[in-house]
C-alpha cells in the first residue's frame, strides 16, 4: 500500500469513526488536534466527559470471514503504548490550554472498512489508559 492510500484510508476511518460517536450520543468539538508533542484525532463530550480519541482504521477486502481473518481485523490493539503516552500528555496540555476542569479519558475506536463493499464496523473503547501510563 502506498503512503498516499494509507493517508486516505486514516482520512476515512475518522469520517466513519466520528459519525459513529455521533449515532452513539457523542458531541464531536474538533477533529485532528495537532500540536508538536502530539496529535488527537477526535475530541469529543459525551455526559459530562471530554473525550479524545484515538482513530485506528484498516482496510480489507471482502472474503471469507475464518479465524485468521478475525484476529486480523482488529485495528484497535495496532494503538501502543508510547502513542497512547503521547495523546495522554497531549490530552492534559488541551484540558490546561482550554481551562477545562471536567474529567477526560482517552479512547480508540476501530475500523475495518471494506472499500470496495463500501461497509465499515467500529468498536469503541472506553477509557484505554489508566493512571498509571
Amino acid at each position: 500500500m502506498r503512503r498516499s492510500e494509507g493517508r486516505e484510508i486514516g482520512r476515512l476511518g475518522e469520517h466513519i469513526a466520528a459519525e459513529f460517536l455521533r449515532r452513539r450520543g457523542f458531541t464531536i468539538i474538533q477533529a485532528n488536534y495537532r500540536r508538536p508533542w502530539g496529535e488527537i484525532d477526535i475530541i469529543a463530550v459525551k455526559g459530562n466527559t471530554v473525550r479524545f480519541v484515538e482513530v485506528k482504521s484498516v482496510s480489507r477486502e471482502s472474503r471469507p470471514r475464518d479465524i485468521s481473518r478475525e484476529i486480523d481485523n482488529r485495528p484497535e490493539e495496532m494503538v501502543q503504548a508510547h502513542k497512547l503516552k503521547k495523546i495522554a500528555r497531549t490530552a492534559m496540555l488541551y484540558m490546561e490550554e482550554m481551562r477545562d476542569e471536567r474529567e477526560y479519558q482517552i479512547d480508540v475506536v476501530g475500523v475495518v472498512m471494506d472499500v470496495h463493499a463500501r461497509t465499515a464496523r467500529c468498536r469503541l473503547f472506553e477509557q484505554v489508559v489508566d493512571d498509571e501510563l
